[in-house]
């Protein structure tokens, strides 16, 4: 399930990608526009900028921006920043690893052979979902509504 704090911190970085030729916007600005508590934003934005997603300046004019081009950064990315692995069992994780103490043969086990899956199917979509794309994705589907 994907977190209030994911769900956050994808809507300020798919607005950072929007603007991202304005410069830095501050952190007031983007609880407002997304509608998200200013605290918990500046919790989320500081994990960013710790994992190098986003930038922050002080002062005049300061506030956040991406730390790198729109295209170039995605969900998955993004997920793991914040919430860790995408894995649902750790005895797949490629970030986290751990063997399950209760399985036998990891080779021979089901359960794990179908998480396998669900997480390279997951990595896949996430890691092909740059900001730069859904935004992209997004204008498109706005325009047909028209």
């Amino acid at each position: 399930m994907l977190t209030r704090k994911s769900k956050y911190g994808l809507k300020a970085l798919l607005l950072l990608a929007r603007e991202y030729d304005r410069g830095s916007i501050p952190a007031s600005e983007l609880s407002e526009r997304e509608g998200i508590p200013e605290k918990f934003l500046q919790l989320i934005l500081l994990e960013l900028r710790r994992r190098g997603i986003v930038r922050s300046r002080r002062g005049q004019g300061g506030g956040y921006q991406l730390a790198r081009d729109p295209a170039t950064i995605n969900f998955g990315e993004v997920l793991r920043a914040l919430d860790g692995p995408l894995a649902l069992t750790p005895c797949v994780s490629q970030t986290a690893y751990q063997h399950c103490d209760e399985c036998a043969d990891e080779q021979q086990c089901g359960i794990r052979l179908v998480m396998k899956d669900v997480r390279d199917e997951t990595a896949r979509i996430l890691e092909g979902a740059s900001l730069a794309s859904v935004n992209r994705a997004v204008d498109r589907g706005a325009r047909r509504r028209r």
